[in-house]
């Protein structure tokens, strides 16, 4: 940069050139030099943080450890900050996540940042990034906290995606609720069963995560704000942590806590990992009903071909007609990357050396980015796949007739070994279940038809569709 490109500022090192126009000062220069790599810093933490920072400076005034100009000068520079869409708000935190593993380059940003606007908002004052954006916290307990701050608001995405997808469905299941088709254990014929009894299954696995990912949520709820350096709460005052969280709670719509182990708070991030488990859950059983969906739907010639799925774009650039199971294909290829985000966050919650985590930046990055595309991915799969899917009847018929597997209902009469035969017969000299049956001697026809009821078989009329 040449000279009228920079100014000059010094931290406890030294002197460093920034940009003139930059809203940053030493601290950010600094990491945007010395960590040029990989992914910018989400914009969910940066807004977290402006929040954090504007209720620490209410709070602190509240109970008299700020000047009320200074506090309300750090006040009106968040708002200014957080009315920026998010291309403007990108131009001042330029921050990667592969930083430092406790996040303090992006708390210092943050402050450095806000106290450079609050002095531009108000000339007359001397608005400090540490003694004054800072007061009463460390980079040790405000970035946990906005990490749970984030993790919350992201669930709060997902899991109106995840409740959108089982209505889809439920319409599926309700539809399908009496469409009998051929069942399969091990890839291989089984018995019976209605379409809408297997979608039954993808709804009840779905409301069970959703369910696990709720009743695991509240962890986050627990902030580490108050902790300071260590846990001990230095340089806090008292009563700030609470008021802090109150406000956050104001913000956000949930109950925040400050009133938990802070040692605990700063070195492990428990909450995430355990909720992040429950992300994987769902993204396990996502993988699953996708993969069901796609196989159904393969063909349509040589595939199975019982369900038909929406033609989004054409499926080959060399093949003209073709239709692939896109939308399931994005599904699972998310599950994939959930899977491994869930070993980088174990991993890196494994990590709390000592008194504190410093792989916070990594985690609560893999964390968002698993929250980002299954809300993305089960959305489109729901409006894209599942609304638009119908059954392929007659084919399911056609299966349905020539699967072997339905003589399972005749062992109760005849016995497991003869239907077992019957069955290996009609296999081995490729006809009908039906001739092989009677060939066998062992019932009449008026049994066969009797007891060879498919619908039946499926004991619909006594199973309750998911509602």
């Amino acid at each position: 940069m040449s000279e009228n490109e920079y100014r000059v500022e010094s931290d406890t090192i030294g002197p460093v050139k920034i940009p003139k126009e930059a809203l940053w000062g030493p601290q950010t220069e600094r990491s945007r030099n010395n960590f040029p790599s990989g992914e910018l810093m989400p914009l969910a933490i940066i807004r977290a943080f402006l929040h954090l920072k504007k209720a620490a400076a209410e709070s602190n005034v509240e109970v008299g450890d700020e000047p009320e100009d200074k506090g309300q000068a750090i006040e009106d520079a968040v708002d200014y900050l957080l009315k920026l869409d998010d291309h403007e708000l990108r131009k001042d935190f330029p921050l990667h996540v592969l930083q430092t593993g406790s996040g303090t380059q992006s708390n210092m940003n943050v402050n450095e940042v806000v106290a450079n606007l609050a002095n531009k908002l108000h000339p007359h004052l001397h608005i400090l990034p540490n003694d004054d954006v800072n007061r009463g916290q460390s980079s040790n307990d405000t970035y946990p906290t906005a990490m749970n701050i984030v993790a919350v608001e992201a669930l709060d995405k997902l899991e109106p995606a995840v409740q959108h997808l089982i209505d889809e469905l439920i319409v599926k299941q309700n539809k399908y609720w009496k469409t009998v088709k051929v069942g399969r254990t091990h890839l291989q014929d089984a018995t019976p069963i209605t379409f809408g009894q297997e979608v039954s299954g993808y709804i009840s696995a779905l409301k069970h995560d959703l369910n696990y990912i709720q009743e695991l949520k509240p962890t986050l709820f627990e902030l580490a704000i108050g902790g300071t350096a260590v846990g001990t709460g230095l340089n806090a005052a008292p009563g700030m942590t609470e008021k802090i969280a109150g406000k956050l709670s104001q913000v956000y719509g949930h109950e925040f806590k400050v009133n938990t182990n802070k040692f605990w708070g700063l070195a492990h991030h428990s909450g995430i990992d355990v909720v992040h488990g429950a992300l994987k859950t769902l993204a396990a059983d996502m993988f699953k009903i996708a993969q069901d969906i796609r196989f159904l739907a393969s063909g349509p010639r040589a595939g199975y071909h019982e369900l038909n799925i929406p033609a989004n774009e054409p499926g080959s650039s060399i093949m003209p007609g073709k239709v692939n199971p896109t939308q399931a294909e994005a599904v699972t290829m998310a599950a994939a990357k959930v899977f491994g985000n869930d070993t980088t966050i174990t991993f890196a919650c494994s990590q709390g050396n000592f008194e504190m985590n410093v792989y916070k930046t990594v985690m609560i990055t893999a964390f968002l980015d698993s929250c980002d595309i299954l809300t993305g991915t089960i959305t489109g799969f729901a409006d894209k796949m599942i609304a638009g899917l119908t059954v392929n009847a007659e084919k399911m018929d056609d299966l349905l007739e020539s699967s072997l597997m339905t003589v399972t209902a005749l062992s109760p009469h005849i016995g497991y070994h003869a239907a077992a035969k019957i069955a290996q017969t009609a296999d081995k000299e490729g006809t009908t279940l039906k001739k092989a049956a009677l060939d066998s001697g062992k019932l009449t026809e008026e049994e066969y038809d009797k007891w060879m009821d498919y619908m039946e078989m499926t004991n619909v009329s006594q199973t309750n569709p998911e509602k």
